[in-house]
Order: C-alpha cells, then sequence, then structure tokens
C-alpha cells in the first residue's frame, strides 16, 4: 500500500499537534513529529532542538528509512516563535539570535535539505511553512517576528520559482493560519501596552472568543495542502480558504 510520509516541526503543541494528531487518523499515513519534547512517547517521534542546524541529518536519515513506496512526502515548518516582543531598541541581542535561527535559519535549512534528499524521489513533494499575517503587515513591537516570517514568506517566493523548471519539483507555500487560541496567544496577551501597543486587540480576540482552535486550523491547512492551490500559490492565507 503507497503510503503518505508527512514531517512535522512544532508537534508537541499548538497548530503542529493538531495537525500531526488529524495527519495521523488517515491509515495511509506515516507522520513523523519533531519537537524539544515527547510528553506523550510517541513512536515516529524526534526530539530535536532546530535552532541547531547539526540535527537535520536525523530528520533525512527518517526520510530516507521510510520513504521506500511512498506516494508523496510533505515538509510542514511550523516550529516558531513569537519572542522577543518588544520595540526596536529594547530587545535584547540573544533573543533575536534565537528567534532567528528557529522562525528562519531552521526551515531554510530543513527545506534545503528535503529538497537535495529527494531529488531522484519518484514521488509528489511538498513544503508547507506555516507563516503569518505579521509578515505581510507591520505590528509594533513585533519587529523581530514581523521580520522572521517575512523571511519566510519571500524565502518560499524564490523556492517556488526556482521549482518551475526542475522535472520532478517540489511543490511549496508558505501559509498564514490566522489568529489561534494558542500557547503563543497567551504569551502575546501577557505583554504589556509599552512593549506590544496593540496587546489589549489580542486581549479582546481572546474575550471575544474570536480565536479559532488548533484543530479548526489544522483542518484548514490540511485541506489547503491537498488541494491544487498547493501547486500554483506560494503565498496564502488560510481565511481563504474556509
Amino acid at each position: 500500500m503507497a503510503t503518505h510520509l508527512y514531517i512535522v516541526t512544532g508537534a508537541s503543541r499548538g497548530i503542529g499537534k493538531a495537525l500531526a494528531t488529524k495527519l495521523d487518523k488517515d491509515p495511509e499515513s506515516i507522520v513523523l513529529r519533531i519537537a524539544r519534547n515527547n510528553p506523550e512517547a510517541l513512536e515516529y517521534f524526534l526530539t530535536l532542538d532546530l535552532t541547531d542546524i547539526d540535527t537535520i541529518p536525523e530528520v533525512i536519515n527518517w526520510i530516507d528509512e521510510n520513504r521506500q513506496g511512498a506516494a508523496s512526502i510533505t515538509l510542514i515548518n511550523n516550529a516558531g516563535m513569537v519572542e522577543p516582543i518588544g520595540l526596536i531598541g529594547s530587545v535584547n541581542a540573544h533573543s533575536i539570535q534565537n528567534a532567528v535561527a528557529l522562525n528562519i535559519t531552521a526551515p531554510i535549512a530543513l527545506t534545503n535539505a528535503f529538497i537535495e534528499a529527494l531529488e531522484d524521489f519518484p514521488g509528489e513533494k511538498y513544503v508547507l511553512n506555516i507563516s503569518s499575517g505579521a509578515g505581510r503587515k507591520a505590528y509594533l513591537g513585533w519587529g523581530v517576528y514581523c521580520m522572521t516570517k517575512a523571511a519566510l514568506d519571500h524565502f518560499t517566493r524564490v523556492v517556488f520559482e526556482e521549482q518551475k523548471s526542475v522535472k520532478n519539483p517540489v511543490y511549496i507555500a508558505s501559509i498564514a493560519p490566522g489568529v489561534i487560541d494558542t500557547d503563543m496567544q497567551s504569551v502575546i496577551r501577557s505583554g504589556s501596552i509599552e512593549t506590544f501597543p496593540l496587546v489589549e486587540r489580542f486581549i479582546s480576540l481572546k474575550e471575544e472568543e474570536l480565536l479559532s482552535s488548533p484543530e479548526e486550523t489544522a483542518q484548514k491547512l490540511i485541506r489547503f495542502r491537498h488541494s491544487d492551490a498547493m501547486k500554483t500559490t506560494p503565498i496564502a492565507d488560510v481565511r481563504d480558504y474556509d
């Protein structure tokens, strides 16, 4: 039986956990979860810190060991962080470095290794980058986060163009998932007006129950991944695919 392999980063909580759980319900799918911890001791799980790019060969080794007979392989770059929150001129340099390592370097390096390792793979290949509306609009106090997501979007555009001339291309897209009720939102709401002037707006979204659940969002992301748009739309927003 042909299988579909999925690699989901940041899979221990939030959108990543919801994505992996839903994908795992398909008996023809094998889902590799990647996160810094594996609290449920799940079988297909790599406990990795993706800010260390020396861990990337472990991901590629798993793909090599499980790709035989697979009809498709999908990398979902979901791991990310919103910190540091603060006006530029007030944030810690090391926190900037950490955000760049997780939000930019890790998905770029993983995508690069994925494309290289699967050059001769005959099935379909996909990379779905989980971006943010913050990469497409300026938010005061999110200078670092906005920058990292904008970089991820533009990287996706470049790879999308590069793969057009490849015989068996990797289809790539960067999609904004909307505003979701996750731990990241808790971090955002815990900030002050001084560090994040829009904090009251996000508190109101929670109080008015306007946040999407991780499960609802995961279902929309999966629907996008299996749609024709995944092959033709490098920059997308999940709210356009309700």
